[in-house]
């Protein structure tokens, strides 16, 4: 294997994680589908935090000689052999290719490609990259539905089997889990609501909910406290060991009512991810428009945009969606990390037992049309326009890094700033994600759990895209 092609001029750091993964697949004679098993991403970051890498871009040469770090292979051909990747190991041509004042640099990227062509991506170099990345979260073992939006159009790649009994392929009209996804649409629907003048976020959940008045602690929280995950609210159904045991209505409202935070802890105060958040915001939304939350984001939502294939299903005795033949043969299985059958298409994963609380189905080609719409590239009414540019502001900074926005992540890690939302289960991974200076976007849907497609999304795929 050659040594990777010469960099000129500033490298973000996003730039710097793909060089050092070339030269290490250089140094150490491997492929480019053996450095997957690596997994370098973690010790590389390591060693650009301290670097200063993350808060500014920087020339390779004025750090290079600080350079030193351990990666240690998991792939099997290797076992458990720590590889150390330092000037005496890498060759001679890998760092003076890095160099910006090499007077040998051919000018190209950090992917091969001319600098002046960065911005010029070719279809089959998107697909490359692409393919790259989910690969490995396939496996052999599940499926994944792509959507790209970038240059005004949506480009869709679909790899592996909606379920391997069958055979059955994933297409973009594959019908996934989209797990926390959901949110940004329930995120959606309240800031139109507040935009309209039909809610506040600083309105109390209590005002719509009246059960939860007694609760001491719950009955101070606002709703857009919920929407943004400050509300401190953590309930068993948030963090491991799950509960085994679905919560019924008035089991949820008791927890709720009985609820005590860690001490110092008070609503809107601090940043802590609640599933539980989004279910009682849900409540509160169909207690203030009396219609239940499926309806309402059918109407306000889900229609207005044309998602045709994008539904909260009602759950039926046997833990399954109750979707139309038609829908439930476009739904996809779900595989554990290992590649064991979760549930059976169309499966209710999920803690909460009364109406509105299941997941929510849909396709790479109905999410794409929301990433459009996202971007400012889709033509539609004003209020759901408006409504989606407010999900996207900064309500609590919780890193110089991270915000957090309704439902929407803001990250910012010295490359491009990504507005995303991830999901997952135990057999669905899903993302969906966006750097709006440059409208462009990607969606991302895996039936198997822990794949985690926001970490190759985040420090690889958009970095790359937005060049």
């Amino acid at each position: 294997m050659t040594a990777p092609r010469a960099f000129a001029g500033v490298m973000t750091a996003e730039m710097l994680l793909a060089y050092l993964e070339q030269c290490l697949c250089a140094t150490l004679q491997l492929s480019s589908s053996t450095i997957i098993g690596l997994t370098p991403v973690p010790a590389v970051r390591e060693v650009i935090e301290k670097a200063w890498l993350w808060s500014a871009p920087m020339r390779f040469h004025e750090i290079l000689p600080s350079l030193r770090f351990q990666l240690h292979g998991t792939h099997s051909s290797h076992g458990s052999e720590a590889w150390r990747l330092d000037r005496d190991h890498c060759s001679a041509a890998d760092f003076w290719a890095i160099d910006a004042n090499n007077p040998d640099c051919d000018g190209r990227d950090v992917y091969g490609r001319p600098e002046q062509n960065i911005a010029a991506m070719s279809d089959a170099e998107l697909e490359r990259l692409i393919t790259r990345e989910i690969a490995p979260m396939v496996d052999e073992i599940g499926g994944a539905a792509i959507a790209v939006r970038m240059d005004g159009r949506t480009m869709f790649f679909n790899y592996g089997l909606a379920e391997r009994i069958n055979k059955r392929p994933v297409t973009s009209d594959t019908l996934f889990n989209t797990a926390s996804i959901r949110k940004v649409f329930e995120a959606t629907l309240l800031a139109e609501a507040i935009n309209q003048g039909e809610l506040a976020l600083t309105d109390r959940v209590a005002d719509y909910v009246p059960e939860l008045r007694q609760g001491e602690y719950i009955s101070r929280v606002t709703l857009g406290q919920l929407a943004s995950h400050t509300s401190g609210l953590l309930l068993p159904t948030d963090h491991p060991p799950w509960p085994d045991y679905r919560y019924s209505l008035s089991d949820f409202l008791r927890a709720l009512n009985t609820w005590t935070p860690s001490e110092g802890r008070q609503p809107g105060k601090q940043h802590t991810y609640t599933h539980a958040g989004y279910v009682l915001l849900q409540l509160a939304l169909e207690r203030r428009f009396a219609t239940p939350i499926a309806q309402l984001l059918e109407q306000r939502i889900f229609k207005p945009l044309g998602l045709l294939s994008t539904s909260i299903p009602a759950t039926g005795v046997d833990g399954r969606a109750q979707l139309e033949p038609a829908f439930m043969a476009r739904a996809v299985q779900g595989y554990s990390l290992d590649g064991h059958p979760i549930g059976a298409p169309g499966d209710q994963q999920g803690f909460f037992n009364f109406p509105g609380t299941g997941q929510m189905f849909s396709s790479a080609r109905d999410l794409a049309l929301l990433l459009a719409a996202e971007l400012g590239e889709l033509s539609i009414e004003p209020p759901l326009r408006d409504a989606m540019a407010t999900t996207q502001h900064g309500l609590f900074v919780i890193s110089p890094r991270n915000t957090q926005a309704l439902a929407w992540e803001i990250n910012n890690y010295g490359g491009p700033v990504i507005i995303d939302k991830p999901g997952g289960l135990n057999n669905a991974s899903t993302y969906i994600g966006m750097v709006t200076a440059k409208k462009l976007g990607i969606v991302i849907l895996v039936n198997r759990g822990d794949q985690y497609p926001h970490e190759a999304a985040r420090e690889r795929i958009l970095p790359a895209l937005a060049q």
